[in-house]
């Protein structure tokens, strides 16, 4: 209750600052990329992109991908409503965040709550907007959508499980709506997303361990704050080992190319952060252990590229030959 209290203060207090202060554009431009979390943001496009290229649609000329208008009104759309997820998401958050990440924080206050809040509903007008573009269900996904990031900011994130699979499936919830733009389902696509969702599950158990200060004082009852820092230590282990179901399914497929290095730079990562999370106790150690998801991550979409390099150099000679 205290801690509120103190937080409601900063508040007030952040509020009479910001109307003396005058920040430089840059300072605000910075501000907002932070609190929308715009490094996120281009990385979640350059995955759809690839994804339609690579994945969902193999077999379609480069061109008829890459100039499809369609297409980017969706990835507009999902920019725009993930964009004002994260704000409200931070809107939410402010009071633990404080705690567990205080120069973000700091940095996220060089724009007022009431400009924040205006570029949550036009991000979401826009995303609205664009998503009409392509079609009335896609209107009608990014406004369920919206509700969702909504309902799990507000409500769903506190509790333990809702938490837990909310974020991972609300991160996967933007490649579905690629996924159902080209109509593509296959037991290739299937295990690329259980793969994608065990290696969420694995980076929100570590945010969660990494957060626990904040989160047990603003009353987050997450699954390392319900169930313990030994029992979240061995889900993690129990995920990774998980994992390795849809690696070994994976790499049986032809087409996953030169993508098999990318699986075998996984199994590495993933030993490390199974030693780590059971022998590691301390911020430094989640710290880098949130890192190296990330890496995992952000690897893995690269790697795309590298699925079928045929499908590649085949496109490129029917780009050149017409």
């Amino acid at each position: 209750m205290f801690c509120n209290l103190n937080y409601t203060l900063d508040l007030l207090k952040e509020a009479h600052i910001n109307k003396k202060r005058k920040a430089p554009f840059y300072y605000k431009f910075i501000s907002l990329f932070s609190v929308v979390r715009g490094y996120n943001i281009l990385v979640m496009l350059l995955a759809q992109v690839l994804s339609a290229i690579f994945v969902f649609a193999p077999n379609k000329p480069l061109s008829s991908i890459l100039f499809d208008y369609k297409l980017w009104a969706l990835l507009i759309a999902t920019a725009a409503v993930v964009s004002g997820g994260y704000i409200i998401n931070h809107f939410y958050d402010r009071g633990k965040d404080s705690i567990n990440r205080p120069i973000k924080t700091k940095i996220d206050t060089y724009i007022s709550q009431r400009t924040k809040l205006y570029s949550y509903f036009v991000l979401n007008f826009l995303g609205l907007g664009f998503g009409s573009l392509v079609s009335w269900r896609a209107s009608l996904f990014f406004s369920v959508y919206i509700f969702l990031i909504w309902f799990y900011s507000h409500k769903l994130k506190r509790f333990a499980l809702t938490g837990l699979f909310g974020g991972a499936l609300l991160t996967l919830l933007p490649f579905f709506a690629v996924f159902a733009f080209y109509k593509n389902i296959s037991e290739f696509i299937l295990a690329h997303a259980a793969f994608l969702f065990f290696i969420l599950l694995i980076r929100e158990l570590i945010k969660d361990l990494e957060n626990l200060k904040g989160d047990m004082l603003f009353n987050y009852e997450t699954i390392v704050v319900k169930y313990g820092e030994h029992f979240t230590r061995l889900l993690i282990v129990l995920i990774i080992f998980l994992t390795l179901i849809p690696i070994f399914y994976l790499v049986q497929f032809p087409e996953i190319g030169y993508m098999k290095y990318y699986f075998v730079f996984v199994l590495f990562g993933l030993t490390i952060v199974g030693v780590l999370v059971w022998f590691g106790k301390s911020k430094k150690h989640y710290l880098f252990l949130h890192n190296l998801m990330k890496v995992i991550i952000v690897t893995g979409i690269l790697s795309l590229m590298f699925l079928d390099t045929s499908v590649i150099i085949e496109r490129i000679l029917h780009q050149i030959t017409n």
